[in-house]
């Protein structure tokens, strides 16, 4: 154990150990290491990266780093099948200790079923807090291989990448006059479940025995233990990485279906974007897209996948598509991307549940539950055309509101209703309430509309840019301070339009 780890030279006993950590030398520490990684692979060294990584996976800054992910995150308080979570420094401490790779018996999965769009259910599986550790942990050495491997156009559950970016990437492959007309929308059915566990076990560059151990452990389901024969567990903290780097190679695949003698006019039109399994080919033909669907399955036969006849289908531009949410459509010469029609819809349907839902809850209560859902939806759209959506999402929630008001107050005249929830100021649409009860009252809150949101042209991340790759650092690290700059100015923008905040008071004296 290395002094340099602490951030204090006082004496440590079990109440301090885990506050007293330097996390700064603990993060450069294992970065050293993942940069190295991420070298030997541009060189395709793979011994080197083997012995790297297991450097890394048996360092003690890396469990300290594990341990501290599963810890902080959302899923901190969910047990695994020994119903054990970490809640103390002393439960840290003993994790720590207990990350050996000798002695590491992976525990079966706990599986339940959440919800999905269509009506049917997804199965999670759970592990307990060790195996996320130990998941973490391994995660730390395989991430490096994965970014330097991965496709340039491949934007899901990776370090810097966002939906954002694969719509971006939708728009500089599709607006131009001269760009593809074409697209196949794939998507590949019961992609964690399915993967072919061999195929993992011989082509991902990570500790076998510990993989094979993860792949066969088995899930309990109403208290009986299930073999697994393939796929990887959705919930597991290293299952995207292990998906994407099976999917990593369909960007080349499906170029490759054009011979290279005719790459000038034809090849450039092939673009692949991919956001985990869901992913969009376009072309410069259908009968081209027939052709690269055929290498496509091919290429996904190989590892025990295969494409969704239900959700795979070709489309031109000029009648629109689905992708993340939102609608790429030409309308002429002209492409516009908007929020999907789907995405609009649940995303209403959500907000009216949630009124319903709430049906005898104070007013202050009810928009501390809806600001989250109206602010993070209106900021994930808001990178394309949504200011007609915007407004037409406003006008539906008020019309929620005002049926909500008039159940909750059946006896009462609209100009009332008006005094009590939108009369502060005299600003119309604003609905808003004082914030508890009785002497326990203080500042109002107002309900957030989206198109308070400004549109904004997102910038796209470069395709090549490696996050442990010391030649993009300035690259990163000047794209992060502008990202968080747009958050300061977001949040700021937020806080001081606030009800009761001065600013908000001189502007609506004025």
């Amino acid at each position: 154990m290395t002094v340099a780890v602490w951030s204090t030279g006082a004496p440590l006993d079990g109440r301090n150990w885990w506050k007293s950590i330097n996390w700064k030398t603990v993060g450069l520490h294992v970065r050293r290491l993942q940069v190295r990684i991420a070298k030997a692979v541009k060189e395709s060294r793979w011994a080197k990266v083997n012995v790297l990584q297991w450097l890394l996976t048996h360092s003690f800054y890396a469990k300290l780093l594990a341990i501290k992910r599963v810890t902080s995150n959302k899923g901190k308080r969910t047990p695994g099948v020994d119903k054990e979570v970490w809640s103390t420094h002393f439960h840290k401490i003993q994790a720590v200790n207990g990350l050996n790779r000798r002695t590491y018996r992976p525990q079966p999965l706990r599986r339940i079923y959440i919800p999905k769009k269509n009506g049917k259910k997804r199965p999670l599986g759970i592990p307990t807090m060790k195996d996320r550790a130990m998941q973490a942990l391994h995660k730390l050495a395989l991430d490096p291989v994965a970014e330097t491997t991965a496709d340039p156009n491949s934007y899901g559950f990776r370090s810097y990448r966002s939906c954002a970016d694969a719509i971006s990437q939708c728009f500089i492959s599709l607006a131009k006059s001269y760009s593809p007309r074409w697209i196949l929308e794939g998507d590949i059915k019961a992609c964690f479940d399915e993967i072919s566990h061999q195929w993992m076990i011989d082509n991902i560059p990570m500790d076998k025995r510990t993989l094979r151990k993860w792949l066969k452990s088995g899930y309990v389901e109403g208290g009986k233990l299930y073999p697994t024969f393939r796929g990887t567990p959705q919930g597991g903290i290293i299952s995207p990485v292990l998906a994407n780097m099976v999917l990593d190679g369909l960007e080349a695949a499906a170029k490759a279906t054009v011979p290279a003698r005719i790459q000038g006019n034809i090849r450039s039109k092939i673009n692949v974007i991919r956001y985990a399994d869901d992913f969009i080919i376009t072309g410069n033909s259908e009968s081209m897209l027939n052709e690269i669907k055929l290498a496509v399955e091919e290429f996904l036969e190989k590892r025990g996948l295969s494409l969704s006849k239900e959700k795979t289908v070709i489309t031109r531009i000029e009648e629109g598509f689905d992708f993340l949410g939102q609608n790429p459509r030409k309308y002429g010469a002209k492409l516009l991307i908007k929020p999907a029609r789907k995405n609009v819809k649940a995303f209403l349907g959500n907000i009216r549940e949630t009124i319903r839902k709430h049906a005898a809850a104070r007013a202050d209560e009810l928009i501390k539950v809806l600001n989250p859902k109206i602010r993070g939806w209106a900021n994930y759209h808001r990178h394309v055309v949504s200011g007609r959506i915007f407004g037409l999402v406003n006008n539906c929630i008020y019309r929620y509101i005002w049926q909500w008001m008039r159940r909750k107050h059946p006896g009462k005249r609209k100009s009332w209703l008006v005094d009590k929830y939108w009369s502060d100021g005299g600003r119309p649409w604003s609905f808003s309430a004082v914030i508890g009860e009785g002497e326990a009252k203080s500042a109002r809150i107002e309900l957030e509309r989206a198109h308070n949101v400004k549109i904004k042209r997102h910038v796209k991340i470069r395709g090549d840019a490696n996050p442990f790759d010391p030649e993009y650092e300035h690259y990163f690290r000047k794209r992060y301070a502008r990202n968080r700059k747009t958050r300061a100015v977001r949040r700021k923008g937020h806080e001081t339009s606030q009800p009761g905040s001065p600013e908000r008071a001189r502007l609506w004296n004025a």
